[in-house]
């Protein structure tokens, strides 16, 4: 889908500048223990399957229309697994950070495949076996392996992370 029109509008008027925005992520794992990947069409990373929530969205409704849309499969969230701050700059410029919840999903159904715009590929990996990834694909990966657990998140007072995309 791209960017919300929400969020464009916002852009209107204030550019690139920072921008606080609600997001989710999947750690989508199949029976064989694969987990699911992107690659990103905006900077040709691989990463977790990521996107915005809309205005008036619940984030698990969000974390199963963002894996639909840029993938084609069915999930269903199993448990919040990481809550972390997210800073990212898009390659025009676009600065902002992702108040990002990460969820363990469940495939439910689907083949696999790119669906949209936002990914050049999609595929199954296995955790010992992983493209490169940022630190932020790697922490919702770590924190959604574990099939029961505590929801990761940073200790009070501990910064955000570096922001990732392009400088």
């Amino acid at each position: 889908m791209g960017t919300p029109d929400y969020v464009l509008r916002m852009r209107k008027h204030i550019g690139h500048d920072l921008l606080w925005l609600p997001s989710v992520s999947a750690l989508v794992h199949n029976d064989a223990g694969e987990v699911l990947l992107g690659r990103r069409a905006d900077d040709g990373r691989w990463s977790v399957i990521s996107g915005i929530v809309e205005p008036d969205e619940q984030p698990a409704t969000a974390v199963v229309r963002e894996v639909r849309e840029e993938t084609g499969l069915h999930v269903e969230p199993e448990r919040l697994c990481c809550v972390t701050n997210h800073p990212h700059r898009y390659p025009n410029g676009d600065r902002c950070v992702f108040l990002n919840l990460g969820f363990r999903c469940r495939l439910v159904g689907g083949t696999a495949r790119v669906n949209d715009d936002e990914s050049t590929a999609v595929g199954w990996f296995t955790p010992d076996r992983l493209p490169p990834l940022d630190g932020h694909a790697r922490l919702v990966i770590a924190q959604g392996l574990v099939a029961h657990g505590d929801t990761w998140f940073a200790a009070p007072g501990e910064p955000c992370g570096p922001l990732t995309g392009s400088p």
